[in-house]
């Protein structure tokens, strides 16, 4: 009979680790988050101290009775939350919700889930550090300040069913910010100028950059300009003046954190933010492997920091030495440098066994999740190699009283490289036409080439680059970059298409408002200092209650200044060319629960609605009607035709012109 009760966050975690633990213990779950404060009330009595009012969850109370239940057979309850905050946080909700005896309480926290890590947290229970659940509960105070004061602003002077939020509402400044710029930038006009040499014994022409005078680096900013050079280069004489060889180094990556394995999980999986958490998770709570144990095959997927543990950093360099020999092993530790405080209680996102190569895994893990795999293993595997080496060359050729420049570089020990070179080719000119280059070589002109340039504006936000910048202005934790990102999206305050992020009409009004009602909510530098002050109540520095008592006066006085100075603004709905056949309107588009719908602008008059369908601009091979995406009713994409149900054709895959090949399929989509 099982003597000890051990309660984790998720389902998906629990048998896992019974398997670890063995018959002595129970294992449960407690679905997340068991108390929070009510939906229908603030939740905070202002009056009396800023005391938070915590309710069980809507759906909660029968897992908190048959926790309740195993805990009072139990000798010991292991509370094994995530290992951050939120999840201290979680425990203590759960002492308090279960009444738990302190006695029989325990902590404990484990960075991956493994048998030896899970086993070893049992040998270093502790108590609940108030300290880190006092910093969770005044950052889910000043958010719920922000969202429950804020929000039914925006739906009283723009719509119902808008949000705000502390962490939400600086990323969309964030974005509207860069818009602006985008539209305000003026281009400015370069020129370029590369000239191919004939180089003795070679195929290939060389091509040099044009640098300036020989006395000074140049742009070329107009057509003049550019003829002025070309009339002094036309019967000049080339040399080489200078020639410079050397080495350089690349030094290897740094293993993930958060948020750089949501940039380079974009950047080269192209995976959302969402989903790139969404495989973390699985990969962290475990994997069957077959016959073998279910095992966590990451280790905890929100952290800041690049710690590595010894024991796993010994093991890779065991494995690299075995695998590419002792030259490639990295000598000494290469460390983040980083101005803001690092939460180095979590390590790096790494595997949990360097030898679980992602080869080897491939037949147990689902393709996205095998390719994420691949990504953290490659990176950690080559976070523990030699950083690479090239051999340089530099040269510069002169003539005409103008310098021309070309450099070149070739691997002389791949290190890293051999295991992961993502974007890491040396692209350019082959260091073997500088080979036989010496100063005062003569050489040949063959082709002039200048070319006209104009300066681009920023680049659009990715939320790749998105996330790269919260991270460096100091916004929210690794945690909150998913959520906030889809939470912008699903709000239609931003549209994402393709990877670029565009800023919405609605998303340009709720920005504007926020700006003048609640100029310090959308400041990055305040939404930063926010989360220093938080840190300081982690560290025992300063009290919780402090920090919410100074943020809300502010806030409380801003909102009744809101309420009574701004105007109202109205989000003129997108017009379709549907015709609505009830009363000959045109029907706009109008979004709801799942999605973007027709309406009658009639209403209430007129209460015609209609799905919206989507066209992609591709004729349906049966009929030559319009293809249409569609969704099921479990939410997967497919498309159709318009004409449905008069014609049948159904493809799960998106047509296109060219294809030829169709997958059809009749009657129902489940």
């Amino acid at each position: 009979m099982a003597k000890n009760l051990v309660i984790v966050e998720s389902p998906a975690k629990v048998k896992t680790i019974k398997k670890f633990l063995g018959p002595k213990y129970e294992v449960m779950a407690s679905n997340g988050h068991v108390r929070d404060f009510p939906k229908s009330q603030f939740g905070i009595d202002v009056e009396h101290d800023y005391e938070p009012k915590y309710i069980t969850i809507r759906g909660k109370g029968e897992i908190l009775a048959k926790l309740r239940k195993e805990a009072k057979k139990a000798d010991k309850v292991y509370l094994a939350t995530d290992p951050d905050r939120e999840g201290e946080a979680i425990s203590w909700h759960l002492s308090k919700a279960l009444a738990l005896d302190e006695k029989k309480m325990y902590r404990i926290s484990f960075n991956e889930i493994t048998k030896s890590a899970v086993k070893e947290s049992l040998k270093n229970a502790r108590e609940i550090d108030m300290d880190l659940v006092d910093a969770q509960q005044a950052r889910r105070m000043i958010d719920r300040m922000v969202g429950y004061r804020i929000s039914p602003i925006l739906w009283a002077k723009v719509k119902r069913g808008l949000s705000a939020g502390r962490v939400q509402s600086v990323t969309l400044r964030i974005i509207a910010d860069r818009e602006e710029e985008i539209a305000a930038f003026v281009p400015e006009e370069y020129w370029s100028l590369d000239v191919d040499f004939r180089v003795e014994g070679e195929k290939k022409p060389l091509t040099a950059k044009f640098y300036g005078t020989t006395e000074e680096k140049r742009t070329i900013s107009s057509r003049e300009e550019m003829d002025q050079v070309l009339e002094a280069l036309k019967d000049a004489m080339f040399s080489v003046s200078d020639v410079k060889k050397g080495e350089r180094s690349k030094k290897a990556p740094l293993p993930f954190t958060t948020s750089t394995l949501q940039q380079e999980a974009s950047k080269v999986l192209n995976f959302s933010t969402s989903k790139t958490m969404r495989l973390a998770q699985q990969l962290y709570e475990g994997v069957d492997l077959g016959s073998r144990d279910t095992v966590g095959i990451i280790t905890y997927l929100r952290t800041d920091s690049t710690r590595v543990a010894e024991e796993a950093d010994r093991s890779a360099r065991e494995y690299i030495s075995d695998q590419y020999g002792e030259s490639y092993v990295r000598a000494g530790e290469e460390k983040k440098s980083s101005g803001k405080r690092i939460q180095d209680a979590h390590e790096a996102i790494r595997p949990t066994d360097i030898r679980r190569t992602p080869a080897s895994l491939k037949e147990f893990l689902s393709r996205d999740q095998f390719r994420l795999y691949q990504l953290i293993w490659k990176r950690f595997t080559a976070s523990r190699m030699a950083d690479a080496r090239y051999q340089t060359m530099a040269v510069k050729i002169d003539g005409g009283g103008y310098r021309f420049t070309v450099a070149a570089s070739a691997v002389a020990f791949d290190g890293f490289l051999s295991v992961y070179a993502q974007d890491e080719e040396e692209k350019g000119v082959n260091i073997r036409l500088l080979k036989n280059l010496s100063r005062d070589s003569h050489l040949e002109l063959e082709k002039l080439d200048d070319r006209q340039h104009f300066t681009q504006p920023p680049a659009h936000y990715t939320e790749a680059a998105l996330v790269k910048t919260l991270e460096e202005l100091g916004i929210g934790r690794p945690s909150t970059y998913a959520p906030t990102i889809t939470t912008i999206i699903s709000r239609r305050y931003v549209s994402k298409e393709g990877r670029n992020l565009y800023l919405t009409e609605l998303g340009e009004v709720v920005n504007n408002m926020m700006k003048q009602a609640f100029p310090s909510i959308v400041e990055p530098d305040f939404t930063a200092n926010v989360e220093s002050l938080l840190d300081m109540v982690e560290e025992g520095k300063v009290g919780w209650k402090t920090v919410v008592s100074n943020f809300y006066p502010d806030l409380d006085e801003a909102v009744k200044a809101a309420e009574k100075d701004l105007e109202k603004v109205q989000v003129r709905d997108e017009v379709s060319d549907e015709i609505c056949e009830q009363c000959g309107r045109n029907m706009v588009i109008k979004y709801g629960p799942h999605g973007k719908f027709l309406a009658c602008p009639g209403f209430p008059e007129c209460r015609n609605t209609k799905p919206y369908l989507e066209k992609i601009g591709v004729a349906c091979p049966k009929c030559g009607k319009e293809i249409v995406l569609r969704r099921s009713s479990k939410g997967r994409k497919f498309y159709s035709c318009e004409g449905y149900p008069d014609c049948d054709f159904i493809s799960w895959k998106k047509p296109s012109e060219n294809s030829k090949n169709q997958i059809e399929f009749h009657g129902k989509v489940c």
